[in-house]
């Protein structure tokens, strides 16, 4: 018989990363380029981490809810969705790594202004102001198209970023006594030096 340790490692940290951080893809509209730079600083980044590093990309909970691609939308209009019930699918499923794992620590990474991956920004609309159809419209716009109507939505329904968590990293900061950091795609540098720091990573 195995410990309850993990057989491979005799300690282990755990990073646990909004998966659209690491493959830009998952991005709502498809990914621009600060999507691309970041998600190739951050995978050269866990390349430079030590051997007791384990990374758990969860599943993206706007893309389990409501598929690819999706029209921006605010914490709230997520809610309504649902989506509430999927942060706890995906949160069951991270407590359950970390019961069995035993990691010694555990570090979450976010991104800033996501409405269900935000940790300290989130983004902010009226859902009942919200038009839902744009839901199916969106499915069949090719990039080009989705990108110029993105810009638009978000004016269009007057997004804002404010402080607090998105739906995800609420309920995760309710259940985990962890470590807790955001990553800001738009600040890429400032947020990578910010991670490495916090990982250790000279």
């Amino acid at each position: 018989m195995t410990s309850q340790k993990s057989c491979w490692v005799s300690e282990m940290n755990l990073l646990i990363i909004a998966p659209c951080l690491l493959s830009p893809f998952y991005v709502y509209r498809g990914p621009k380029e600060k999507e691309y730079r970041t998600a190739k600083a951050l995978r050269k980044l866990i390349g430079e981490l030590g051997e007791e590093w384990q990374v758990l990309a969860y599943p993206c909970p706007e893309f389990e809810l409501i598929g690819w691609p999706r029209p921006p939308m605010g914490r709230e209009s997520f809610e309504r969705l649902g989506m509430r019930e999927k942060a706890q699918i995906i949160a069951d499923f991270i407590g359950r790594v970390i019961t069995e794992e035993k990691p010694e620590r555990v570090v979450f990474l976010g991104v800033k202004g996501s409405p269900t991956c935000g940790v300290f920004h989130t983004t902010s609309n009226d859902p009942d102001e919200f038009d839902y159809g744009l839901i199916p419209a969106f499915f069949y716009m090719d990039k080009g198209k989705r990108l110029e109507e993105s810009i638009k939505i978000i004016e269009k329904f007057n997004y804002k970023l404010t402080e607090g968590p998105g739906l995800l990293f609420e309920e995760l900061m309710k259940r985990f006594d962890a470590e807790f950091l955001e990553f800001d795609k738009d600040d890429v540098e400032v947020s990578l030096e910010r991670v490495r720091k916090a990982l250790r990573v000279e």
